[in-house]
């Protein structure tokens, strides 16, 4: 009988206690073999992912695969990491979490994605050559002050 990963168990885990307690849970992944997440935020082989409720749609911690979408520079993308390639799960806050061993198992062709999620515009990424990862240039810009200074709010108009 083979023994079940608790890796995924552990990532529900933290990303729930984050949440629970207003945190902002991220997710350190390593990119390798055929990805599909936006190379383009791939620095040093590495993703960081903000994966609280707020920053994404339709989460899905699974035992295989964390799937979501999220806007990157202001794009809506879908999102497929396998499980293995989780280097760490933390809170942004107090950097609080918990790091995992690497998993020396290959990622594979994410056959195993739903077609909903590999479809998307999104290419799946073959970084097994020696060319370094695309990194971001500069972080996204800060959204800008109002002219009056206020923050923006909502009035109800009838």
């Amino acid at each position: 009988m083979s023994t079940v990963s608790t890796k995924p168990y552990l990532i529900r885990a933290i990303h729930e206690w984050c949440s629970d307690h207003g945190f902002t849970p991220y997710l350190v992944v390593a990119v390798k073999d055929r990805m599909q997440v936006p190379m383009e935020y791939v620095k040093n082989g590495e993703i960081v992912l903000n994966i609280s409720y707020n920053a994404t749609r339709a989460l899905q911690l699974g035992n295989d695969f964390v799937r979501f979408s999220a806007r990157f520079g202001g794009v809506s993308r879908d999102v497929a990491v396998p499980i293995g390639a989780v280097v760490s799960i933390f809170a942004r806050e107090n950097g609080e979490g918990m790091a995992f061993e690497p998993d020396n198992t290959e990622v594979g062709d994410l056959s195993a994605v739903p077609e909903s999620v590999s479809s998307s515009p999104l290419r799946a990424v073959d970084l097994s050559s020696d060319d370094e990862p695309q990194t971001a240039e500069e972080e996204p810009e800060p959204p800008t002050p109002t002219p009056s200074g206020k923050r923006p709010s909502l009035r109800i108009v009838k």
